[in-house]
């Protein structure tokens, strides 16, 4: 038996499709979502449909971004000779967040997973190989430490040590099996500090 309207029923649907909402979650949600101003409801449709469309990849790290250029690419006063290989968006907001990373960013959108059917050219590996074709001094592999993430950062270091660019992974200060984006500041920090060679 339906409890709700099919309207709200709709809502809370699509609100439990989300990542981490479940069905009392997206309940919830749709409930002060109904109960919220009209100009609010409507402010937070337009920031979702504007996001969408004006949202694309930085065309250098394939950050998340709404210029050609994100803002981390287009700084100046970082290190564009250090690029830390992240896995997704998520990852990278959670090196910035520690405040002590100076350099720059490539991020793969995935890694490789045989089981999944992904392999390295499905993820924005080659793009990182024409990064390398210029200035480069280190590449850190801060890929997440599970199975996927092992691979992916096995695979990288055997393409870029040929090219005698340092290669180094992040220390496991980061738990097995953990994602990035879940750990704390200072895990992190603890992990870019004693990142070793590969």
């Amino acid at each position: 038996m339906d409890y709700y309207s099919s309207e709200i029923s709709k809502l809370i649907e699509e609100l439990s499709s989300l990542p981490g909402i479940g069905a009392k979650s997206a309940q919830r949600l749709a409930f002060h979502i109904l109960n919220m101003p009209k100009e609010q409801v409507d402010e937070l449709a337009d920031s979702i449909v504007t996001a969408r469309q004006n949202i694309k990849y930085c065309k250098c790290c394939f950050n998340l971004t709404d210029q050609e250029i994100c803002p981390i690419c287009s700084d100046e006063n970082r290190d564009h000779k250090t690029i830390m290989v992240v896995e997704n968006t998520r990852d990278l907001v959670a090196y910035e967040k520690t405040g002590k990373y100076e350099g720059v960013y490539h991020v793969l959108h995935g890694a490789i997973s045989p089981m999944l059917g992904i392999g390295p050219a499905d993820i924005k590996l080659k793009e990182l190989l024409v990064r390398l074709e210029k200035d480069v001094d280190e590449v850190i592999i801060a890929t997440n430490s599970s199975l996927e993430g092992e691979t992916t950062a096995m695979y990288i270091s055997k393409l870029v040590k040929p090219t005698g660019i340092k290669v180094t992974r992040i220390a496991s200060g980061v738990p097995v099996g953990g994602d990035l984006e879940y750990i704390d500041e200072v895990t992190l920090l603890r992990a870019l500090q004693g990142r070793t060679q590969l």
